[in-house]
């Protein structure tokens, strides 16, 4: 069984938002396969469930991710090896994906707290939203929605990361980073 999370901030107004583009791709995973999320307030997450996976969005805010991540671990019994973070990273252009086996912060503020709650030991889909332009604060940008120009890429982004989510349920996640990460 696999926890395949997608990080983000509840809420309306963060729909479609730079920083919620795991949850968006979570919603593309559960569409695609016909299940639906429902909140389940144990584990502060919206969830969803096949035979192979545990799809969840936490609605801890992003901040706080680690705490529902670690909940629904433990509760299903899941390894962290068997656990996907789907993150936003503003150190990828807008469209680009990239898969990885450890956790590493880099300012990220979610991945900090799933740190703090599980270790680096957990794999993620990186979803780049493109470099922040000097001028603004990391805080704006992130809570920024996506330039028009933009919509394509970051639609096309999201479709491969659901594909490499599935890939990595079928295949592991050695193969789908042969895959999915660029050469």
């Amino acid at each position: 069984m696999y926890l395949i999370v997608g990080l983000g901030n509840p809420g309306k107004q963060y729909d479609w938002t730079r920083h919620n583009i795991g949850f968006e791709t979570i919603d593309k995973l559960c569409f695609d396969l016909k299940i639906t999320l429902k909140e389940k307030k144990r584990f502060k997450a919206q969830v969803a469930q096949t035979a192979d996976a545990i799809f969840a969005k936490p609605l801890t805010y992003m901040n706080l991710s680690g705490e529902s991540v670690l909940s629904l671990a433990s509760f299903y019994n899941i390894s962290h090896e068997k656990i996907i973070i789907i993150q936003d990273e503003v150190d990828l252009p807008v469209g680009k994906i990239q898969l990885r086996k450890t956790l590493s912060a880099g300012g990220h503020n979610g991945i900090k707290n799933i740190i703090a709650h599980l270790g680096k030991d957990i794999n993620r889909i990186r979803i780049g939203i493109g470099l922040k332009p000097k001028q603004i604060l990391m805080a704006d940008y992130v809570l920024s929605k996506f330039f028009k120009e933009e919509h394509e890429a970051i639609i096309n982004s999201v479709t491969i990361a659901s594909e490499a989510a599935l890939y990595i349920l079928k295949n592991g996640i050695d193969k789908a980073m042969n895959e999915f990460n660029p050469t």
